[in-house]
């Protein structure tokens, strides 16, 4: 159901209020490295679970960080020891990147493609990562859903349950 609400929002979160370009399906990848994730997404069971409400992507420090779609700066500032800037893409959507250091102020509006800061140190990812975070409507949600690069995921078959002897379940030896 919400994979479904995202794909139906997705063109409208790409593009400009008012654009005469037809949206694009998927965001700009935020940094001219190539696509890679250090540390992938991993929902929590409830809100206050353990988890990764983002990924961790490799980006070296000092790394242009580039706005993914249109959006309007809403925060940029330090949190507890990391700087971070958070873009409000309409719709519901918000990202936020860390620990990225940045000269916007909220309520900067930038593109698809604008440099919003760069790369630097601090925070709990590993030094050279750049954190991406999106929330839907409040929720974090996958950030790769937003680049069009989530694997399909694939049913294994699997086998009958073993008992403690080695057999499977139901019968006796």
């Amino acid at each position: 159901m919400a994979l479904a609400v995202l794909m139906m929002l997705l063109p409208a979160a790409a593009a400009a209020p008012g654009s005469e370009e037809a949206p694009e399906a998927s965001w700009r990848w935020p940094v001219d490295a190539a696509r890679e994730v250090a540390e992938p997404f991993v929902a929590p069971v409830h809100d206050y679970g353990p988890g990764h409400r983002g990924v961790d992507i490799v980006a070296g420090a000092g790394a242009i960080v580039r706005a993914p779609a249109y959006g309007i700066v809403a925060f940029r500032g330090v949190v507890v020891d990391r700087p971070l800037i958070t873009l409000d893409h309409g719709g519901g959507i918000v990202s936020t990147f860390e620990p990225v250091a940045s000269d916007l102020a909220p309520g900067t509006v930038v593109q698809a493609g604008d440099e919003i800061g760069t790369v630097v140190t601090g925070g709990h990812s590993a030094a050279g990562h750049l954190h991406i975070g999106v929330r839907m409507n409040g929720s974090y949600i996958n950030p790769m859903l937003m680049f069009g690069v989530v694997p399909r995921a694939i049913l294994l078959p699997c086998c009958e349950a073993i008992t403690r002897g080695g057999g499977p379940v139901g019968r006796s030896l």
